[in-house]
């Protein structure tokens, strides 16, 4: 399995259990069958930091749509490189922190993380460019 491969797996594994803690926290809130339920009209509402976990959730969901793509087209191309290992470790960690951050509520730094993801999605696509 090359690096970029490696780091893929890792972020889609993530992805798949960042839903973890916000719905351990319904479960703790409304108790297990509420959880389970439709959401009614009188739900009590969740803590703010489930809600932002919840959103940071969707958004490494919609991200990992491009990242994924991104890392199957260097792998089909035979275009890794120490670049492209270096730019899916960074998103991995990236991904990571923005989903902590965000989930605490940190705006800038949650920005920041985001930015930083991105960047590392670009030089993957820098790299099947040639530009790289």
């Amino acid at each position: 399995m090359t690096q970029d491969l490696f780091w893929l797996t890792l972020t889609i594994l993530l992805t798949a259990l960042m839903w973890v803690p916000y719905v351990l926290n319904r479960i703790a809130a409304w108790g297990l069958m509420e959880a389970m339920a439709n959401p009614a009209p009188d739900t009590p509402p969740v803590p703010a930091w489930a809600v932002r976990a919840k959103l940071a959730h969707q958004n490494a969901i919609e991200n990992l749509a491009v990242f994924a793509a991104l890392v199957f087209a260097v792998h089909i191309a035979g275009a890794g490189s120490p670049l492209t290992a270096t730019a899916s470790m960074v998103y991995f960690f990236a991904r990571a922190g923005h989903f902590l951050i965000y989930s605490l509520g940190v705006p800038v730094l949650r920005t920041l993380l985001f930015a930083v993801g991105f960047a590392a999605q670009m030089a993957l696509v820098l790299r099947l460019l040639g530009i790289v």
